[in-house]
Order: C-alpha cells, then structure tokens, then sequence
C-alpha cells in the first residue's frame, strides 16, 4: 500500500474525529482545521443567529472548487521565538453594506492556508438587565461604540496577531446575550477584523496591518438589514424600522462615515467589485511572501560539536534495551516483532520520563495500620499530545500507565517546495495550559517538528518547563535544536545516534518508523521529512 496523500489523510482523520472523542475527559477545543469559513458567493445578507468565530470544516468551498487548507510554514525562529505576526486586515463599514462578504471573497482569492475571520459582532458587551429590557423592545443603541468590548478585543486580536491561542465569545442576538460556550481560534497567518467600529479605536488601529472601507449606498443597507433582522433574528418590520432610524443611520453618520478617511483602500460596491479585491489581494501576497521564514536549514547548521545538553536523559542501555534495539533496527525484523519489540521500549520510556514528573510527599496507612511515606503526582492533570501519525503508537503506553490521561493530536508535515515543515492540524484538550505535557514522537532528527510541535503548546499557554520531550530515537542534531530553543523542556529518549544524512535520515537510525509499525510502504525517494510522520 502506498503513503496516503495530505488529502486523504486530513479527510479520514475529520471522519474518525467525529466519530470518537481525542480525549477521555474535559472536552476538546482548538481545531486549527476548522478556521475557514464556508464562502458564499452570492450577494444575500449573512444568516446568523449567533456571532461568527465558530468552528468550520478543513475545507474552503466555493461555487467552482473546493480548496484544502494547506500547513502553516514556521512563525518562529531557530531559537524557538516568535519571529513574524500574522498580518492583520481591518475591514469596516456601515451595517449590513456587506463586509462580510467581501471578507469571504478576500479568502476565496487568496488561496492560503490558516486565514481567520474574525467579526466585531463577537464582542457586543454583556447586557444589564435593564439594558436587556430596553434592547427587547428595540430601543438598546447597539451601534454605539459603548456597545463594544473593545478592551477585550483589543487583547483577543493582539494576542491572536502575535501568533497565540485565544478564546473567542459567541454572541447571540435573538437573547442580546453572550452563550456559555465560547471559541476557540488558533494559527492565523491572516485576520480579517470586520466590523462597524473597526476603525473607532486607536489601539485597535495599531493593530491592523491594512484598512479597508466597504462602501454600500444605504438604501441597499437597509434592505439588507430588514431581510436579515425579519428572516434570521425574528425581529418585526415595525421594531427593525425604528431601531434603524433612531440608532443605526445616525450613528454611521456620526461614527462610522467619518472613519472611512482612515482606510487604506475603499471598496465601493462590496463584495461585487472584483478589481478591488484582487488588488487587496495582490498587496496580502507580497506582504506575506516578505514574511517568509526558513528554519530548518537554520537548524541543520547550528549548534553542532557541542557537548550534549543537560535537558537530556537517555534510557540506561542495559543488554534488554540494548536487545531490543538490535531487533527494531534490523531491516530483517517481520512488522509482528518490530511492533512487539518498539512497544516495550515505549513502555520503558514512558516510566522513565513519568520519574521527572513533580511529585510530593504523600503519607497512607497501611492495612496494617502503619503509616507509609510514599509520593505523588504534584500538579493538576498529565496531558499526552502525539506528533503525528507515529505519534500515535506511543499512546497506548501512557494510557496504560497513566490512567484516565487526556490526549492531543498534532499532524506535522513537510512541504516539498520549500523543505519547511508546516502544521496541517491539532486537536488538543481543553485547558491544556495548565497542564504537565509529555509530547510524542518516535523518531526525531533535525528538531524541526518537535520544534513546531513545542511552540504549538507555548501558544496554548502551557509552561515550558512543564513539557516532556518523548522520543524512541533521536539524533544529536534534534537533540542540540529542541534544547537550544527551549531550554526548560525535559527531552527522554532511548537512543541518540549522532548523524543526520543529506536526505535528513537518522543515521544508523530505524528506518521509517511509521511505515514499519503500519505496513505501509514508503517510496524509492522517502525522507523522514516527507512521510506522514516525519521525524525531522
């Protein structure tokens, strides 16, 4: 059987996340799969009935073609930093003129991966009940600026600008109140910010990269806005009047209007006027491709011949281990033993990494009735995360010795073009930053992915020194690279062998990990870069 393609395997892994749940308890949040929205290519006003930063499928459809959200190239440096932001484009423009739309043709002709949209709407302030009275009986101004968190948003988007995970409210309109549940959004190389006061704040301003005016002439905005308030918010024509002539039209007039000598480009007609967003986008390309990074050629020629970090502990080679490695090494070894033998070192590796857990003093009584001075785990939960797909076969280790463990899913692959390697998908659970995390990967060579995978968790708020690197073999390479960047990280492994091959193969290494442990069979030009599991 050959590799799966990047598509299929995104496809089939969609398909069994919905079928089953990643984690054993807390729920799961963060698909950085699902941050496109559906397109619509018509001229209809949005039908929403709660503020748009849910969760989408990991596919752009259009009328014409179906678009696959491809990786997202490095955002940081060989030192593990935050090297780029993502770049911001604010659009604005009286309600109902039809941002929105323009915001989803801005997406559809970009063509590139991890684009989040992000709408105003989401940040409405919690209502008192007095104000919740008045916006009953439409006489709540929710086109004032004082109707907005800007405080809030302000911090969302410049959290999210800089590369960080943040958790988005739900507003829902038909209540005037924010749900329970909000989401949340990770991994933007590009925001689009709409909203009726995009350009109303100053802090707000500094934070976008482009500023754009959707022009609509009002008697189409108010069309719009009655079909959209009748139809979706089940507002009556009578209370949608009122609410338009009494707060809407004066305060674009006041607020709005006046803002639109701030943009950058102003975009007559909206989401009709193509020459305007294929302009908008041409400009987003160039500034992206100013933007580009390379890392792994970075790696490949840092840190060498330097002794190997304290941050390391390789597993005592004993005859048993050294035992079992002689038989997973050998291209010779049927799949039945090489599975049988790589999941008893997994065991052994995973008991040895638990060791560097915190733990605490803890005092029980015996059947006897003596007291016994043991320990135990001191901090809140253990999180497992898999670098995929080899990853995964380490999972059933630490579930068996750490019960009831949540675990994520992280997919990291290389692009061919360019040789970087690119995040296609994580699933982690909820909280996971205030967690212990022990990542997994079965094989590591040049850092790349395990890099990639470690700053994920950093942007998810897990603390550095609470991350367990896990690892059955690894060359010195990825080694120096992952404890360079990220010092506090704990790297365990079983094996380091010291040379890395032109091709980025372990040397005298394992082979492909993946496709021995799978049967799968991997092609005449295979690099651990290029597999489903690449062990960078």
């Amino acid at each position: 059987m050959s590799a799966v393609s990047r598509e299929e395997r995104l496809s089939k892994m969609e398909t069994e996340e919905r079928a089953s749940s990643v984690s054993t308890s807390g729920g799961i949040e963060g698909s950085l799969d699902r941050l496109l929205p559906t397109v619509s290519t018509g001229l209809s006003p949005r039908k929403r009935t709660t503020s748009q930063c849910k969760s989408e499928p990991p596919l752009l459809r259009t009328s014409k073609r179906t678009i696959y959200t491809a990786g997202r190239p490095p955002w940081y440096n060989e030192h593990g930093a935050q090297s780029k932001e993502a770049f911001v484009i604010g659009l604005c423009g009286g309600s109902a003129s039809g941002k929105t739309t323009v915001a989803r043709k801005i997406i559809e002709a970009l063509d590139v991966p991890w684009v989040v949209l992000l709408s105003m709407d989401s940040f409405y302030k919690v209502l008192t009940p007095d104000q919740q009275t008045l916006a009953a009986s439409n006489d709540y101004n929710f086109d004032h600026p004082d109707a907005f968190d800007f405080d809030l948003l302000t911090h969302t988007l410049r959290k999210l600008k800089q590369g960080k995970s943040v958790k988005i409210p739900v507003y829902d309109f038909t209540t005037h109140g924010r749900q329970k549940e909000w989401k949340t959004v990770y991994g933007a190389s590009v925001i689009i910010f709409e909203g009726i006061m995009a350009f109303a704040d100053k802090k707000l301003l500094q934070l976008l990269d482009m500023k754009i005016f959707v022009d609509t002439d009002s008697d189409i905005r108010l069309v719009r806005r009655l079909r959209r308030d009748i139809t979706d918010r089940g507002r009556d024509i009578e209370g949608v009047i009122k609410q338009y002539n009494k707060f809407v039209k004066p305060a674009f007039e006041q607020y709005i209007e006046p803002t639109m000598r701030l943009a950058d480009i102003v975009v007559p007609r909206g989401g009709c006027n193509m020459v305007a967003i294929d302009l908008i986008v041409q400009h987003v390309h160039s500034q992206l491709e100013e933007r580009e990074l390379s890392v792994r050629a970075a790696l490949a020629s840092a840190h060498q011949a330097q002794p190997l970090p304290q941050t390391l502990s390789v597993l005592e080679s004993t005859p048993q281990v050294r035992g079992m490695h002689t038989i997973i090494r050998n291209k010779e070894t049927s799949r039945d033993e090489f599975i049988f033998y790589s999941k008893r070192l997994m065991r052994l590796l995973i008991e040895r990494a638990l060791s560097f857990l915190p733990s605490q003093v803890h005092v029980v009584q015996t059947p006897q009735g003596e007291d016994y001075e043991g320990r135990s785990f001191h901090g809140k939960r253990i999180t497992g995360v898999s670098i995929l797909r080899a990853g995964e076969t380490m999972e059933p280790a630490l579930r068996a010795v750490c019960k009831d463990v949540r675990i994520g899913k992280i997919l990291i692959q290389t692009n061919q073009d360019t040789g970087e390697p690119e995040l296609h998908y994580l699933r982690l659970p909820k909280d996971i930053g205030e967690d212990h995390v022990i990542l997994m990967d079965c094989t590591v060579s040049t850092g790349a992915a395990a890099m990639m995978a470690v700053r994920v968790l950093l942007d998810h708020d897990v603390q550095e020194d609470k991350i367990l690197l896990v690892s059955l073999l690894m060359a010195e390479m990825g080694v120096h690279s992952v404890a360079y960047a990220f010092p506090q990280v704990k790297i365990i492994t079983t094996a380091v062998d010291k040379k890395v091959n032109n091709l980025f193969h372990i040397i005298p290494g394992i082979g492909n990990f993946g496709d021995r442990y799978f049967g799968t069979d991997a092609p005449p030009n295979w690099s651990d870069e290029e597999m489903d599991e690449p062990s960078y």
